[in-house]
């Protein structure tokens, strides 16, 4: 990355914005003062390099506290449960249940990963090179665990814990006790550019690394995962931070948020993309987890940015949309992340142990994807399941434009019928479940959608045990679009159970059909967040088992656990738990089975 910024910075900036050599003018003036105090004093002292280190990063926090002021991102009261908490210290026993947890309901943990950023908050900059900013997907990670356990006389006991994701970098600025590193994902060109600079001559890297996104367990060890970073290892027990997973120092880029195991054999299939050359690497570990397996670069033209990679018994499933990260770009004025709606895009199938020569690219009408439900094979054909919008909700407006009304306008719900397949930029955000058959003899590609304009609907999970195998049902977050238009925010107000073996026609367009689809609705200003699919033990059919979630009653400012039985999902939940203290929203989460 520090090669990146010094060619980036040999680039003029667009017009309307400052050159370079206007950039290096305003460093140098703005370093001068500062030189001049440190002339005064006598140069003829001997110093330790120890000494010298020190006084350089003294004075590069001199400096960067004199151009850069931080200030606290506005807030909404509709946006109150986005707002972080204080770390609990320690696990609290829960005793408030409603309902009964089933008695074949695993003991395990259910825990679930979001950003909960330190200091009250995001922060902006202000500086004489202009603006930067944090997008909300940023934050420190931190996470939040549900312990369900039996004692001796097989009588449930709950307990609840949250714990930050303590990071290499989470540890520098906790320590200074203060806003310490420069956002540099959003804003004006010039701010972002020192902002690399500054962040990476202080602390070593230009951005934060965030563990904020997902946790995932493989060969017995805990995760918790963002693809701008290497995963942590999480004491799955306490939430203590154990350290960076780089498999045993043969991965040394970022690493996928959502890491999949192939079907039989256990090996975990993974993914880090990069703002430079390769932009795009393939890894496969071991499924003891001891070393990596295979590796190779895929050649890609750009970066894009690949939230979640695909499985099937012989093939790995690429994504490349066009959600790109391009520091030309942010050199000559623009964003460094842009979703270029007209940009190509393209699914690969390639074999498990491919490289880039191996790959099978099907070219599919551009979208922007970040989660595939699954994938599998059906004879010729590799079936791909995911949720599909037209537009991008990272990283957020093009500068320039008013950030909440932009986001707000973009969930706003309409009286489309459900046969509706364009939407207008008002519905862009609007989000479907699609399928994309691949067949790889005659190279053709079928797509089409899965369900209709009822619901907006994210953040899928099934049952684990069919990954990569051919699967009946998939479940998933449903948006309310009202609440997030006034917002700005997505809020999910409910759960969706798809049926995806069962179609139905549409009485408004005989020439489509979508799957069957139950609603699991929240009440009123509730909520929820890291939904996750619980297989029973013992279960003899896909859907044995229930969805469990975090779910925030806004009106109450109240926290609750929910677990809804997948075989009468639109039935009250048969246990809801009531938690002593806020979890806010988040993004993905995970049940991890605990054997005593």
């Amino acid at each position: 990355m520090a090669d990146c910024i010094s060619k980036a910075i040999q680039v003029h900036c667009c017009a309307q914005r400052p050159s370079f050599d206007q950039h290096k003018n305003l460093l140098l003036s703005s370093f001068q003062p500062l030189m001049g105090e440190v002339l005064k004093f006598p140069m003829k002292i001997q110093v330790s390099r120890a000494m010298i280190k020190k006084t350089s990063m003294d004075l590069l926090d001199v400096f960067t506290n004199s151009v850069f002021k931080f200030i606290d991102h506005p807030s909404l009261p509709s946006q109150s449960n986005f707002a972080p908490i204080e770390e609990l210290g320690e696990a609290v026993c829960v005793g408030d249940i409603q309902g009964t947890i089933p008695n074949d309901f695993p003991e395990g943990v259910y825990v679930r990963n979001g950003p909960n950023p330190l200091f009250g908050g995001f922060k902006s900059t202000n500086s004489i090179f202009g603006k930067s900013s944090h997008i909300w997907v940023e934050g420190e990670g931190m996470l939040h665990a549900l312990y369900l356990k039996k004692d001796s006389n097989g009588k449930w006991r709950v307990s609840y814990n949250n714990k930050h994701v303590e990071t290499d970098t989470f540890k520098m600025e906790k320590q200074r006790n203060k806003p310490s590193f420069l956002p540099a994902i959003e804003g004006d060109s010039p701010a972002i550019l020192s902002a690399y600079f500054l962040n990476l001559m202080r602390f070593g890297t230009v951005n934060k690394l965030l563990s904020n996104t997902s946790v995932f367990e493989h060969s017995g060890k805990f995760y918790a995962a963002a693809e701008n970073h290497l995963p942590q290892e999480i004491d799955i027990q306490t939430l203590n931070t154990l350290g960076t997973w780089d498999v045993d120092e043969s991965w040394n880029r970022p690493f996928t948020a959502h890491p999949k195991k192939a079907p039989s054999s256990g090996e975990l299939v993974m993914m880090g993309v990069n703002a430079m050359k390769p932009f795009f690497e393939i890894g496969i570990i071991e499924a003891d987890g001891s070393k990596l397996v295979h590796k190779s670069d895929l050649k890609f033209e750009r970066c894009s940015l690949c939230h979640d990679i695909g499985v099937t018994m012989r093939y790995n499933v690429i994504l490349d949309f066009p959600l790109t990260i391009d520091i030309k770009r942010l050199v000559n004025g623009g964003p460094l992340i842009k979703y270029e709606r007209d940009g190509y895009a393209r699914i690969g199938v390639m074999p498990r142990y491919g490289d880039a020569d191996s790959v099978r690219w099907f070219e599919v009408e551009s979208c922007c994807v970040f989660h595939i439900i699954n994938t599998y094979e059906d004879g010729d054909e590799v079936i791909v399941h995911a949720f599909r919008a037209n537009n991008s909700i990272i990283p957020g407006p093009d500068l320039g434009l008013n950030k909440f009304e932009w986001f707000s306008s973009r969930f706003k719900s309409t009286d489309s019928q459900e046969s509706d397949t364009t939407f207008s930029s008002d519905e862009s955000f609007f989000s479907r479940a699609y399928e994309w058959r691949l067949n790889m003899e005659n190279r053709e590609v079928k797509e089409r959608y899965l369900s209709g304009t009822t619901h907006s609907m994210d953040f899928p999970m099934i049952n684990e045990n069919y990954l990569g195998l051919e699967n009946k049902y998939g479940y998933a977050q449903t948006v309310d679009l009202d609440a997030s238009s006034i917002s700005g925010m997505a809020k999910y107000g409910g759960l969706v159970k798809l049926h995806l073996k069962d179609r139905r026609w549409s009485l408004m367009d005989e020439k489509q059909d979508y799957v069957e689809m139950e609603y699991h609705k929240f009440p009123e200003n509730t909520f929820c967040s890291g939904a996750v699919f619980v297989p029973k033990p013992d279960g003899l059919e896909e859907d044995d088992g229930w969805v469990i979630s975090f779910v925030h009653d806004e009106h109450l400012n109240i926290s609750r656990v929910i677990l809804v039985d997948a075989h009468k999902f639109t039935s009250e939940p048969v246990a809801v738990i009531t938690l002593p203290y806020r979890v806010p929203y988040g993004f993905h989460g995970a049940f991890m089975p605990i054997i005593s």
